[in-house]
């Protein structure tokens, strides 16, 4: 990944003249910030633009971004309203840095939050979605089933009565919006039926009447295959079918982008989570250890051309090609070994050319020779929750890991809990709390140094250049669970930095961040509610009814 120096906070007490919006001022500008004050230049004043009312007079901070570098400072500037400056051609841009009251504001835009009073061993979860692509490209899906016992019948020792199947999923776009949008319209639909039709098959077999975990594991693994089928295939059998190029647009537009997908499936009577992987999306379970900490166990593996052992299975199935993995990405391009969508790597030369030649397309690569190079078929694995200790799950896109470690994240939550508890104790309120203090300057989870499990480091952290320890670098601020995790992804207790970052606009914003989407699922009885999902309005950005996402 090619990284661009963040300079950030550094500047706060000089003050930027207009000249210095302009390109050689500003690519002459060091690495640590804009040139000192006072400094002379022979460039042109430019006139400062302020649109929109509110502004007032005095210096303001702004952040400043060209093809390298992102630069903060402040802006001397008369009255008026919001600082905004481009340079044409040149790339340049300069805007009035978010305050803290408006970069929360952008956190909790999209958060939501639904406590489940099922009792059936999850009582709540959290999502967020913090976009850096316009539109963002990121989407999620959420559904509960109930399942009656025709269809899962109770062992001995099981409870009575229906069993719940919750699906939670994220899915992490690339190239457009357009796939991982499809995977949010019908991907659980698909892998629901898919384990349905297993169930249904081993009731009426004598010799069992529940399904193997392998049945299952294939079960998932069909929803998969099949959906990426129709994104892949069957589209390019309907447009040829149907030779308009406004039809080719819109029937291939899920083809021709891609999407990674992380998919978990509890089944409420056995206590069962799957996880099922198609990328470098990431699910990682939080269990309290008896020592009062908490262990992080990541449940998927990152899939990309990077990791060996998918990189040594591309290489098997495409003997004697020498580029299928360069770089770390698939024939250079494509860092996800494993992906909805992407037909570029997956069409046949012949195919490719002939939708080309008759609607839009590239010319295809010299170097297909025997695709598909790349799959949607998920690596899935299975544990067993123990919901009366309080297990959580954090499921996200890889924007998040780019930032943060599996041990931070499940410390983070764990400490967002303890610090939950605490208030419902005591009554005062948890919001805003800071992580020092005596015996809080580190985070509450064991931290190990495992790194056979394919998972890639935070490469941000590098890119940010942190150095700060736990009690210097997170904060508690938010009720919602998933924006924590994110508020202290992008800077926590530094504020400059989560606040320019946040300012930054799209394109740029990309080099620094990438979209995020982050669920977070606390597991545990929750018989209030009538066995309704409802919305926890506290941790919600905005509630236009009481009618939950998550459908029965």
């Amino acid at each position: 990944m090619n990284t661009k120096k963040l300079s950030l906070a550094l500047l706060s007490g000089l003050v930027l003249t207009g000249a210095w919006y302009y390109r050689d001022t500003l690519l002459g500008a060091s690495e640590t910030g804009f040139p000192i004050a006072g400094e002379s230049s022979s460039t042109p004043s430019a006139t400062t633009t302020a649109v929109g009312p509110g502004a007032t007079e005095g210096p303001r901070k702004v952040v400043a971004v060209d093809s390298e570098s992102v630069y903060t400072g402040t802006l001397s500037a008369g009255p008026g309203g919001r600082v905004s400056k481009e340079v044409e051609n040149n790339g340049e841009k300069v805007v009035e840095m978010l305050t803290p009251e408006q970069a929360t504001s952008k956190l909790r835009r999209n958060e939501e939050s639904y406590f489940v009073g099922r009792g059936k061993g999850v009582w709540r979860y959290d999502v967020v979605q913090v976009p850096s692509n316009d539109p963002i490209e990121d989407d999620h899906a959420e559904k509960i089933i109930e399942v009656p016992p025709t269809v899962v019948p109770v062992e001995e020792g099981q409870e009575a009565g229906p069993s719940d199947w919750m699906f939670w999923g994220v899915f992490d776009g690339h190239s457009g919006w357009t796939t991982s949008a499809k995977l949010r319209q019908v991907l659980i639909t698909f892998v629901a039926r898919e384990i349905s039709n297993t169930y249904k098959a081993a009731v009426t077999d004598p010799t069992s009447k529940t399904p193997s975990p392998e049945s299952i594991d294939n079960a998932i693994k069909k929803g998969f295959l099949q959906l990426d089928h129709e994104i892949i295939h069957e589209s390019v059998d309907k447009v040829f079918k149907n030779p308009s190029k406004l039809v080719a647009a819109e029937t291939l537009a899920p083809a021709l982008s891609g999407s990674c997908a992380l998919l978990a499936f509890y089944e409420s009577r056995s206590k069962l989570l799957r996880v099922a992987v198609t990328g470098d999306s990431r699910a990682v379970l939080g269990r309290r250890g008896s020592n009062g900490k908490w262990t992080a166990t990541p449940l998927s593996e990152d899939q990309t051309g990077s990791n060996e052992s998918e990189a040594e299975r591309m290489r098997k199935e495409h003997p004697g090609e020498e580029y299928v993995v360069r770089n770390g990405r698939v024939l250079g391009g494509l860092e996800p070994s494993r992906a909805f969508g992407d037909a570029f790597y997956k069409w046949s030369y012949d195919t490719q050319l002939k939708i080309k030649n008759q609607f839009f397309g590239r010319t295809p690569s010299t170097l297909l020779k025997t695709p598909p190079y790349v799959t949607a078929e998920p690596a899935i694995t299975t544990t067993r929750i123990e919901p009366e200790k309080g297990d959580f799950l954090v499921m996200a896109t890889d924007g998040l890991w780019e930032m943060l470690t599996n041990e931070e994240v499940v410390g983070l939550v764990g400490k967002w809990l303890d610090d939950q508890k605490a208030a419902s104790k005591d009554g005062k309120p948890w919001f805003g709390s800071w992580f020092g203090g005596k015996d809080q300057g580190m985070l509450p989870v064991e931290v190990t140094t495992n790194d056979a499990t394919g998972q890639r480091q935070p490469v941000r952290i590098k890119q940010w250049g942190v150095t700060a320890k736990d009690s210097e670098r997170f904060v508690c601020e938010d009720r919602n669970a998933a924006t924590h995790l994110v508020r202290n992804a992008l800077g926590g207790m530094n504020q400059d930095m989560l606040c320019a970052l946040l300012t930054l606009p799209s394109p740029y914003s990309r080099r620094y961040r990438d979209d995020l989407t982050v669920e977070v699922i606390f597991f545990g009885d929750n018989t209030e509610n009538n066995g309704q999902v409802t919305i926890n309005k506290e941790a919600t950005a905005t509630v236009g009814n009481d009618t939950p996402q998550a459908k029965l």
